[in-house]
């Protein structure tokens, strides 16, 4: 099995399972081999969950779309009852919570089985994935170089070919981002589709929305159809939608009307390789009869920036005093990187009324670009400013907060719009630089409109197929080897 596991999606290692040609057990049995083999090399999982998925499977998996289909959990926000969510930090590792998630729920009635913990950044505040407390996170297709963040890890465990299928999450485009650096597909959904209990209301008052990275379109859209939906106590619920996102993966998308541009909105630069990956993908759109014009939606990048520092900012001097309350360790520079400490005592000195005008510039921003998304589609940008960055350049251990902040949001210039207006957004993986780098390409739609971005992306991955890169470290190469 391990010589054929990776090449199969999750679906379609579900249909294996359901047809009896494998066991489950098998398929974690190679899903562990892969982890084994790679983890040394990349670091993406830190945690095993085994015992557990193990045990899972003795007790009899769900009849679910994705029965016997091993995942890997980012380990922030969501708890496995009983098991360790540190957030990938000093000051809260061993954290543990009395009860699953309701994502984790909803996963586990549609038949994953949840395998280990993946990487990510101190507290999941940061573009790159290198926490003090678990190492560095290395680019399966370079390891010299980031996987982005701040759901590195679990990206790198899917391109790698560890795991079809990952949970992830997005403030700030943290699952774009990672996605764009390792070659896979990811999708942020509407604010309000996947829930956030059942004890939690929002995340970074909304901007956090939860889904996956994955392989291939389709296995997205079947994991979104297993875990959307609004649950009681919900702060925000998003459009329902009209049917299956499955079935939209194969439905024609019609003539869209897409706006192209490829001008960072706080003014910062955009490398020549992230111009070039949108204005392919522009042509393509324009191959597969879409209409494509050069626009953008108006307003300031930098000042959402200096917003979201802020919201960051006094997140964490939260975040921080409720881990450090909940451990009953002291929070200090000895406990906390460097420009996660300072941001914080930064969030600290702010007043009141600095998150209130954070909050209300969010509103604001929606409004003003509400226009754009009625006359427009999708607004297609490259998803970062640059290819994936070598570690170090881009670190929350930076005694420099204000260099950090000001790296950090240069190379994330288009993301975060979806996060403040709470919109869908989704990077496909259609080029790679002169290095061999992967470089995301990156379709934000109008609220609720997560249907027509999965029949856009399901008719660019039949036009311009992905699947077939591989990563030089990867369970396809060790197949090679072997």
């Amino acid at each position: 099995m391990f010589s054929e596991y990776a090449d199969f999606d999750g679906l379609g290692l579900a249909e294996l399972v359901r047809s009896g040609q494998v066991r489950p057990h098998e398929v974690l049995d190679a899903a562990w081999r892969a982890i084994d083999a790679l983890n040394p090399r990349i670091n993406a999982v830190v945690a095993s969950m085994r015992s557990i998925a193990e045990r899972d499977i003795r007790r009899g998996l769900p009849d679910g779309p994705f029965r016997g289909v091993p995942m890997v959990l980012k380990d922030e926000y969501l708890f496995y009852s009983g098991f360790p969510c540190d957030f990938s930090s000093r000051l809260g590792q061993g954290m543990t919570a009395p009860y699953d998630s309701t994502l984790v729920k909803r996963y586990l009635a549609a038949g994953l089985v949840i395998t280990a913990k993946s990487n990510l950044p101190e507290f999941g505040a940061s573009v790159t994935t290198e926490p003090v407390a678990k190492g560095a996170c290395n680019n399966p297709w370079d390891l010299s170089r980031t996987v982005g963040g701040s759901s590195g890890g679990s990206a790198a465990a899917v391109a790698s070919g560890m795991v079809p299928v990952a949970y992830a999450n997005d403030g700030a485009g943290s699952i774009r981002i990672p996605a764009s650096c390792t070659g896979c597909f990811g999708l942020k959904p509407t604010r309000g589709r996947t829930p956030t209990g059942p004890v939690d209301g929002e995340y970074w008052n909304g901007l956090v929305i939860q889904h996956a990275i994955t392989r291939t379109v389709r296995d997205s859209a079947a994991l979104l159809d297993a875990s959307d939906g609004w649950e009681p106590g919900s702060l925000h619920a998003a459009p329902a939608k009209a049917g299956p996102y499955l079935q939209e993966v194969s439905t024609p998308p019609g003539q869209l009307r897409i706006a192209l541009s490829t001008t960072s909105p706080s003014g910062t630069n955009v490398a020549a390789s992230c111009v070039e990956a949108a204005r392919q993908a522009a042509l393509l759109c324009r191959e597969l009869g879409h209409d494509v014009v050069e626009d953008a939606p108006d307003y300031s990048g930098q000042e959402l920036a200096d917003h979201i520092t802020d919201l960051l900012a006094i997140h964490l001097a939260r975040g921080i005093d409720q881990l450090s309350a909940q451990s009953g360790r002291a929070a200090s520079e000895s406990s906390i990187e460097s420009a996660h400490y300072h941001l914080s005592e930064y969030g600290r000195s702010l007043p009141a009324t600095a998150l209130l005008a954070t909050l209300e510039h969010f509103g604001a921003l929606a409004r003003r670009v509400a226009p754009f998304f009625q006359r427009y589609d999708m607004w297609l940008t490259p998803t970062l400013g640059a290819p994936p960055v070598r570690h170090g350049y881009i670190t929350a251990n930076d005694p420099d907060w204000r260099r950090y902040v000001e790296r950090y949001f240069a190379f994330v210039p288009f993301t975060p719009l979806a996060n403040a207006a709470g919109l869908p957004a989704m990077t496909l993986p259609l080029h790679h630089d002169a290095d061999g780098l992967p470089v995301g390409v990156m379709f934000t739609s109008r609220f609720g409109a997560e249907d027509m971005l999965f029949r856009l992306a399901g008719q660019i991955e039949r036009a311009m197929p992905w699947i077939g890169r591989k990563p030089p470290v990867s369970t396809w190469n060790l197949k090679e080897a072997a």
